[in-house]
């Protein structure tokens, strides 16, 4: 039997024993407590930290976008029409993905700037196309008052009128050029002198052009190289003349290369600096893109219009190079494949274009060469009707023969000049032999120098003399030449009642 303090004593020992295993977890969970409100600061201290970091890239990426509206993007647009703008960097690394925003703008604002272009240059060619058509109504009318009327003072108003016209004319047919429509004009195959002085006489101070001529007579562009050769030479003629003193010459040189012919043109003007001659240049050469928007405003369409005819008719132009005289040097090189040859005697280049250096010694040559019956070209006859008849040792003078109808002035016509008259189709007055003239070629024109001719030898006069001949029968004339003569005969007719009007109306 179990005594009671034996009991006493176990039940101690087991509540001791369970205060102790209590107190233990009890020290357990305050410290779990701690560890746990450690964390938790631990943790809230992070979230403020990423917090505080997050609003910071927000704020930043608000001023990155900000900057990219405000600064960047404005100065990108500005630049696809100035290349030489800036455009502004991002502010920071948040700002590093904006740069497909850029290009995604520059892509854009090409694409609008191209299409805006078009519609531009769609409008601007059907008004120029309207306007070349007027100028051209209006120039064949100036042209009609000219043939028309003889007055000298009237004459010369229509001619200034006529100058007026052509520049007008010139001025739409380049912007026609620039916004990509055909030149306006087809001509035949021309003289490259005469379609240089074409592009000079475009112009304001054509006087102060000097041409210099060193081609070969007879070398001339083909038909569809014309009017774009014209074109191109008036530009850089109206370059020269703009940016050069109205008291100094333009020089033009026409020189033969060997892939073709060269034009040069020098001036004594202000010149052009290094980044200027660079984007002329550029401009001349045809290789890129030009936009209406970047040629100025007012717009210089001149470098531009050439740039586009450089490409059209594979012709090239250099500026690269300064001028002798201070100036610029221009120089348009026209290949061999747009080149042929015209016969000089048959067709004459125009008489205001420059005499080629070359032809001086031709006709000597050719007269040489030719034999004893060859006939030279004929040569240009005075108003008066005479002409120098050629004289021997053993062979008199011809007397000067009668003219069949009185010689006046006459209004210039644009056909070609009234031919001379054979002196060997005329009767030789008093029974004299007839002098054995050439017979000029009806086909070709009297504008022409004095040529040579051959004088009828001794040995053939004095053996058999000429006989003379029955019946001469008169030369056809050519259209041009009945409507010459008939211009004759009704300005001697109004001449001679002028004259009887102030006969009859002077006191007496």
């Amino acid at each position: 039997m179990i005594e009671i303090p034996d009991l006493a004593a176990g039940g101690l020992a087991a509540g001791t024993l369970s205060a102790l295993v209590l107190g233990g977890g009890l020290l357990r969970s305050r410290r779990e407590r701690a560890r746990q409100r450690e964390e938790i600061a631990t943790l809230r201290s992070h979230l403020d930290a990423a917090r505080y970091e997050v609003d910071r890239a927000a704020q930043a990426f608000a001023a990155e976008i900000a900057h990219l509206a405000a600064e960047r993007m404005p100065a990108e647009a500005t630049r696809t029409a100035h290349p030489h703008v800036r455009v502004p960097g991002p502010l920071g690394p948040a700002g590093a993905g904006t740069e497909a925003v850029l290009e995604a703008l520059r892509t854009a604002m090409a694409q609008e700037r191209k299409r805006v272009d078009a519609a531009a240059r769609a409008g601007m060619r059907g008004a120029t196309r309207e306007i070349q058509a007027g100028l051209y109504r209006l120039q064949d009318v100036l042209r009609g008052l000219q043939q028309r009327y003889d007055d000298p003072e009237l004459a010369q108003t229509l001619f200034a009128l006529d100058h007026e016209n052509e520049q007008s004319l010139r001025r739409a047919q380049v912007a026609a050029v620039v916004c990509g429509a055909w030149v306006g004009l087809a001509r035949e195959e021309s003289h490259l002198v005469d379609a240089v002085t074409g592009g000079q006489a475009r112009l304001v101070g054509y006087h102060r052009v000097q041409v210099h001529n060193h081609l070969e007579p007879g070398t001339a562009l083909v038909s569809h190289a014309v009017e774009p050769v014209a074109i191109i030479v008036a530009e850089l003629l109206d370059n020269a003349l703009r940016h050069s003193s109205p008291d100094t010459a333009v020089v033009v040189n026409l020189e033969r290369v060997h892939h073709g012919v060269s034009v040069t043109v020098d001036d004594a003007g202000v010149g052009m600096a290094s980044d200027e001659r660079a984007a002329a240049q550029r401009l001349v050469a045809g290789d890129d893109p030009i936009l209406l928007s970047d040629l100025g405003d007012p717009p210089r369409m001149g470098l531009a219009a050439i740039g586009r005819l450089t490409r059209q008719f594979d012709v090239s132009v250099d500026l690269s190079t300064p001028s002798p005289y201070g100036g610029v040097r221009a120089v348009l090189l026209v290949k061999s494949h747009l080149l042929t040859r015209i016969d000089p005697v048959l067709r004459p280049p125009a008489v205001s274009a420059a005499r080629s250096t070359r032809s001086s010694a031709e006709p000597e040559l050719a007269a040489e060469q030719a034999g004893p019956t060859e006939q030279t070209p004929p040569v240009r006859q005075e108003p008066t009707g005479r002409q120098a008849q050629p004289t021997g040792p053993e062979q008199p003078a011809a007397p000067e023969q009668p003219r069949p109808e009185p010689r006046v002035a006459q209004p210039r016509l644009p056909a070609p000049a009234t031919r001379a008259t054979s002196p060997a189709a005329a009767p030789a007055p008093h029974g004299d032999e007839p002098v054995h003239e050439p017979v000029p070629d009806p086909a070709q024109d009297g504008d022409q120098l004095p040529q040579r001719r051959r004088r009828v030898r001794a040995e053939a006069s004095s053996a058999a003399p000429a006989p003379e001949p029955a019946a001469p029968a008169a030369p056809a004339r050519t259209p041009e030449e009945s409507a010459a003569a008939l211009g004759a005969l009704q300005s001697a007719t109004a001449a001679a009642r002028n004259a009887a009007e102030t006969e009859g109306n002077a006191p007496r």
